[in-house]
């Protein structure tokens, strides 16, 4: 029997949990996750709050899903840097490119998270707060990498890739959509930054 069904079910499902998370991250982002319930969300997808209900079983859920898109999204993009057959250099430069856009283009979800995070209950803001770790972690050891091999000029490799990650954690609340720099030249000066920082020498 084909699992061409079950496949376009779970497809579906995937979808409505995708538009109810990102509705939910725009009115968190604007009204607090306070100022916001869960029939404002129902209304803004105009349907009902048990449909809620049947893909998230409370708001403090959606909550956690929208607080760790991006730093999920963002360690999948510096992995994919990092398993590229290419020098520390190189494989740094991807790896911010693509962390900031994705928290660019993820702006409302970071700002929620870096606002709402006192929301969340312990447990869910440990399991985010991991993921930021193996972030840290592996920069890091890309860091090392680069500096063992005189491409990079790093003296404390765990210090510099936590600050990195403050730094594009910042890109949010410096990009706005209605700014004078476009989201291309901010990640660009971002990259710029971050190669001056740790020395870079890409060649």
């Amino acid at each position: 029997m084909s699992s061409a069904p079950t496949e376009l079910k779970s497809e579906v499902v995937a979808f409505k949990r995708r538009r109810i998370l990102e509705i939910s991250a725009q009115l968190f982002f604007e009204q607090g996750y306070e100022g916001t319930t869960l029939d404002n969300v129902a209304g803004q997808l105009k349907v009902t709050k048990p449909y809620l209900y049947s893909y998230f079983p409370n708001k403090g859920q959606i909550l956690f899903e929208i607080c760790q898109t991006g730093i999920r999204e963002s360690l999948a993009a510096l992995d994919e840097a990092l398993a590229l057959n290419s020098p520390p250099g190189v494989r740094l430069r991807r790896a911010i490119e693509r962390v900031a856009q994705i928290v660019i283009d993820r702006r409302a979800h970071v700002v929620v998270y870096i606002r709402e995070e006192k929301n969340l209950p312990e447990a869910d803001a440990q399991r985010i707060l991991e993921q930021r770790r193996t972030f840290d972690r592996r920069l890091a050891a890309l860091l090392s990498e680069g500096a063992k091999r005189g491409d990079f000029e790093v003296e404390d490799p765990s210090v510099a890739a936590i600050t990195i990650g403050g730094i594009v954690s910042w890109l949010p609340r410096w990009y706005v959509p209605t700014g004078t720099l476009s989201a291309a030249e901010v990640v660009a000066l971002t990259v710029a930054l971050v190669e001056k920082m740790v020395g870079s020498n890409r060649h």
